[in-house]
C-alpha cells in the first residue's frame, strides 16, 4: 500500500469514526435532555448549565464554522467556475442547475400545498393550548416580525445581490452578495488565460484547501456541540410543544418525507441512474451534520467532502452546485414556509383563494433561493409572507417553540437536496465521476 493510499484509508476511517461519535453525542444529548426535562425541569441549575455551559459550547462551534464558511464558499465557487475550462461548460452546468432548482423547488412547494390543503392541520388545533403558546412566544414573535421589516423585497432585493463593497458584504455575512461576487470573479478568471491568472487560481485553490483543513479540525468538536444542541432542545421543550402542535408537525414531516424519499429517489433512480438506497447510505454523514446544526452553510464543508469521497462526483461540478445550493436550492425551507403560511391561514380562518395560494407558492420558491442558510433563517420571511396575504404575522409565535426541531428536519432535506442536485447535474452534463 502506498503512502497516499494509507493516508486516504486513515482519513476514511477517521470520518467513519466521527459519524459514530456524532450519533452517540446526538443520542446522549437527547436522552439526558429528556431526563432533565422530566425530573428537574424547574431546577435552577438547569438554566445555569444551559446558559453558561451547553449554549456557549454550541455557539462557539457554529461561530468557528461560520468564520470559515465565507472563505470556503468564495474559494470553492471561484475555483469550481475556473475549472470549467470554458464559458460553454459553465453555461451548460449553470443552466442545468438553475432549471433543476426551479423545477424541483416548484414540485416541493406544490406537494406541500396539496398535503396541507388535504389534511388541513390548522382546523384542529386546540384553541386554549394555541393561545397559551401565543402568549408565551409573544416577545419572540415580535422580534421576528421586527426583523422581517428589515428584509429586502422587490427591486431592492435584486439590487442587494450586487455588493457595492465586497469587504462590507463579507463582514455583514451577506452570503448572496458574496456568492454573486465569487461568480463574477470566477467568470473573469475563466476568461483571462494568462500565467498570472493561473497563479491567482492556484492561490485561491490554496485558500480552499486551507479552509477545508481548518474546518476539518473544527468538525472534531461536532460530537460535543451536537450533544449540547440536543440537550438544550430536549431539556427546555421536551415533547410538550410537539404534542400540542402534533398535526402541524406531522404535516411538515410528511411533506418533507415525500420530497426526500419520493421525489429525490425518483430523480436519482430515473435521471442519475443511481440507487437511492446507496445514495442515502453514502450521504448519511452530511445528513447527520445538517440535522444537528440546522444550518446548510455550516454543513457545506461536510457536503463537499461527501461529494468527493463518497459520491465520487467531479470536483468542478460538486463545488459549483453545492456552494450555490447551500443558499439557492432550499427545497425544505420552501416547503416549510408554504405549509406554515397555509397552516396559520387555516388557524386564523383566512380563506386563501387558489390564486393567493399560487402567489404563496411562487413567493416560497423565490424565498427558498434567498433565505439565509442559518438556523431559523426562514422565520422573518414567513412573517413577511403572512402579512402579504392578510394572515396576522403574530401567528408566527404559534410555531416558534417547535421551529428548532423542524429547522433541523428541513435543513436535512436542503442538504440532501443539494447532493441530489449535484449527482443529477453530473449525470446529465456528462461529467466523468472521480476514480
Amino acid at each position: 500500500m502506498t503512502a497516499m493510499a494509507e493516508t486516504n484509508a486513515a482519513a476514511e476511517a477517521g470520518h467513519k469514526g466521527l459519524q459514530w461519535r456524532i450519533l452517540i453525542g446526538f443520542v446522549l444529548g437527547l436522552v439526558m435532555g429528556l431526563l432533565v426535562y422530566t425530573f428537574a425541569r424547574d431546577a435552577p441549575w438547569v438554566q445555569g448549565l444551559i446558559a453558561y455551559g451547553t449554549i456557549p459550547v454550541g455557539q462557539i462551534f457554529l461561530r468557528l464554522l461560520f468564520m470559515l464558511v465565507i472563505p470556503l464558499l468564495f474559494s470553492a465557487l471561484v475555483v469550481g467556475i475556473a475549472e470549467m475550462g470554458e464559458i460553454r461548460a459553465l453555461r451548460k452546468v449553470g443552466a442545468a442547475t438553475l432549471i433543476y432548482t426551479f423545477i424541483v423547488s416548484g414540485i416541493a412547494v406544490a406537494l406541500s400545498l396539496v398535503v396541507v390543503n388535504v389534511l388541513r392541520p390548522g382546523d384542529g388545533v386546540d384553541r386554549a393550548a394555541a393561545q397559551e403558546l401565543l402568549n408565551k412566544s409573544a416577545a419572540a414573535a415580535g422580534a421576528i416580525i421586527e426583523k422581517s421589516h428589515d428584509s429586502k423585497s422587490g427591486v431592492e432585493a435584486v439590487l442587494g445581490l450586487v455588493p457595492s463593497n465586497i469587504i462590507t458584504a463579507m463582514s455583514d455575512n451577506d452570503i448572496l452578495a458574496v456568492m454573486f461576487f465569487a461568480l463574477f470573479f470566477g467568470i473573469g478568471l475563466l476568461l483571462v488565460q494568462t500565467p498570472r491568472a493561473a497563479t491567482l487560481k492556484d492561490a485561491i485553490e490554496g485558500v480552499f484547501e486551507v479552509s477545508m483543513k481548518l474546518i476539518g479540525l473544527v468538525i472534531r468538536m461536532a460530537p460535543y456541540a451536537i450533544f449540547c444542541f440536543m440537550f438544550n432542545l430536549a431539556a427546555q421543550f421536551g415533547w410538550d410543544l410537539i404534542f400540542k402542535l402534533a398535526a402541524y408537525v406531522g404535516v411538515v414531516l410528511l411533506a418533507l418525507a415525500l420530497q426526500m424519499f419520493g421525489v429525490f429517489s425518483a430523480l436519482l433512480a430515473f435521471v442519475a441512474r443511481k440507487s437511492p438506497i446507496v445514495f442515502f447510505r453514502e450521504t448519511r454523514e452530511a445528513s447527520v451534520m445538517a440535522f444537528s446544526t440546522a444550518s446548510s452553510n455550516a454543513t457545506l464543508p461536510t457536503s463537499l467532502r461527501v461529494a468527493h469521497d463518497e459520491l465520487k462526483l467531479p470536483d468542478r461540478v460538486a463545488r459549483f452546485v453545492l456552494t450555490i445550493g447551500a443558499t439557492a436550492n432550499q427545497n425544505g425551507t420552501a416547503m416549510f414556509e408554504g405549509v406554515t403560511v397555509l397552516f396559520l391561514a387555516q388557524f386564523f380562518h383566512v380563506d386563501l383563494s387558489l390564486g393567493e395560494q399560487l402567489f404563496v407558492m411562487a413567493i416560497c420558491i423565490l424565498a427558498g433561493v434567498g433565505t439565509a442558510g442559518v438556523p431559523a433563517g426562514s422565520l422573518p420571511v414567513i412573517a413577511l409572507i403572512l402579512g402579504s396575504v392578510g394572515v396576522p404575522p403574530e401567528g408566527i409565535g404559534l410555531i416558534v417553540g417547535v421551529d428548532r426541531f423542524l429547522d433541523m428536519c428541513r435543513t436535512t432535506l436542503n442538504v440532501v437536496g443539494d447532493l441530489v442536485c449535484a449527482t443529477v447535474i453530473s449525470a446529465v452534463s456528462g461529467e466523468e465521476a472521480l476514480a
